[in-house]
C-alpha cells in the first residue's frame, strides 16, 4: 500500500508543478503582448498660478468666495 500512496504524492506534484510552469508561459505572454504604457498625462499644479511673490490675506478671501459658493441659497430650499 505504501507504493501506491508514495505514487499518489508524486503525481500530485507533477501536476502542482505543471501548473506553475502554465502559470509561468502565461504570465511571460503576457509580459510581451502587453500594451505599451500611455504617456502619462501632466498633473494640474498651482505652482506659478499666483502673480508675485506673497499672498495676502485679500487674495486668500477672493480665493475662498471663488471656491465656496454662499450657502445660504440651501437655506432657502
Amino acid at each position: 500500500m505504501a507504493p501506491l500512496t508514495d505514487q499518489a504524492i508524486l503525481l500530485k506534484r507533477v501536476n502542482a508543478l505543471e501548473r506553475e510552469l502554465e502559470r509561468l508561459k502565461r504570465d511571460i505572454l503576457h509580459g510581451l503582448v502587453a500594451p505599451r504604457p500611455q504617456a502619462v498625462a501632466p498633473r494640474p499644479s498651482l505652482f506659478g498660478s499666483v502673480q508675485g511673490g506673497d499672498i495676502t490675506e485679500e487674495m486668500i478671501e477672493e480665493a475662498k468666495r471663488g471656491l465656496f459658493r454662499d450657502l445660504r441659497d440651501l437655506q432657502d430650499a
